[in-house]
């Protein structure tokens, strides 16, 4: 049997495989098959693509939607950086833009650097993360890792933000600011990132938040002294990813599960947690734990009614939970393409969601 015939059969069902009308939260949800060509598509309730954008680039990593309803989209491309360390290509972005709902470019930055994530802000510009090189004598100093990897040299994260036309307004270093006896790589991570940087996003005018896997930190800097002004690490995290920042200032976290300090099974969980206190005032997980599972990507969003959008993101599955834990909605993408190891996969590395008012288009 082919391969991708294997894959498909654990796969048993994709599209829409849950919905209860009565609890879901109506609109739309936007996603970006991760190893794809660069197509991006909006679905209805019913599971139904509404709309697609078929962009240049491949995701380097998604898309969202813009208050304006264009669509702002970090794509992956194969530059001269291509092999700059083993994991590289996996989540290199490269160039960052603005398309219409036609797929128009409105505005666009490249940056061989950019990995992972970057937002439109609201000057017209964006803020994204990059990477620079540790030097060797830092690098050195730095705990944990697989102690065969990283011979090609360490990596850490910089946050940039570049104006409208691209120059550069700040920036961020986090090798100047990471801890050497608190900010230990987990013990099988490849020494070729400490830090290892998923999301940015700016929560004020003078806050951003940001996630750093390799270190399972999160936390917000203030940009006016580029200190660490809150943070959550693994003491209730393990290599998460998409923090973000609710209406009650509460964070919200995919906690990805993998290697934790606490748990000898790997399992995931999304947890709300009060930064006043880091203390955890919501959180869902699967019954068994095990069910609920992704060792890498993933997120999850509020909604407007209360329920939570969340990303399994290794296996392509989308889902609604009311407060409850009870899932009102579910898709599992359908689309499979051949990763950079040749496996035939679904993955989604985030999805988010907008209420039927906030598409204009449809």
């Amino acid at each position: 049997m082919a391969i991708d015939n294997q894959t498909r059969r654990r796969m048993s069902k994709t599209g829409l495989t849950a919905l209860d009308r009565t609890r879901a939260c109506p609109g739309y949800t936007l996603y970006a098959p991760m190893n794809g060509p660069g197509d991006v598509y909006l679905l209805n309730l019913d599971g139904e693509e509404v709309h697609q954008w078929k962009m240049p680039d491949p995701p380097g990593l998604y898309g969202y939607l813009l208050p304006n309803g264009n669509l702002f989209y970090g794509g992956k491309v194969r530059d001269d950086m291509w092999d700059r360390f083993q994991s590289w290509k996996r989540f290199k972005g490269g160039v960052m833009m603005e398309v219409d709902w036609d797929g128009n470019v409105i505005w666009e930055h490249r940056d061989k650097d950019h990995h992972h994530d970057a937002r439109r802000t609201a000057s017209g510009g964006a803020i994204y993360l990059t990477v620079e090189l540790v030097p060797l004598d830092l690098a050195a100093k730095v705990k944990g890792g697989n102690p065969a990897t990283g011979e090609n040299g360490m990596w850490a994260d910089v946050i940039v933000e570049v104006d409208a036309s691209g120059k550069r307004v700040w920036e961020w270093h986090a090798m100047e600011h990471l801890d050497l006896e608190r900010d230990i790589i987990t013990f099988n991570d490849s020494r070729d990132e400490w830090s290892h940087g998923n999301t940015v996003s700016e929560v004020s005018d003078n806050r951003v938040m940001f996630s750093f896997r390799n270190i399972s930190t999160v936390g917000m800097i203030d940009k006016t002294n580029g200190e660490i002004v809150w943070r959550l690490d693994g003491e209730e995290l393990a290599q998460q990813h998409d923090p973000n920042q609710l209406s009650n200032g509460n964070v919200l976290v995919y906690d990805n599960g993998s290697h934790s300090a606490h748990h000898a099974l790997p399992f995931s969980r999304v947890i709300e947690v009060d930064p006043t206190t880091n203390q955890i005032v919501w959180e869902y997980f699967d019954t068994p734990a095990y069910n609920f599972f992704s060792p890498y990507i993933s997120g999850a969003r509020r909604l407007p009614n209360g329920n939570t959008l969340i990303t399994e993101g290794m296996f392509g599955r989308m889902f609604q939970v009311a407060p409850d834990g009870e899932v009102v909605w579910e898709y599992i993408n359908p689309h499979f393409y051949e990763d950079a190891e040749n496996a035939v996969v679904n993955r989604v590395f985030r999805a988010t969601h907008y209420l039927p008012e906030e598409i204009s288009h449809l």
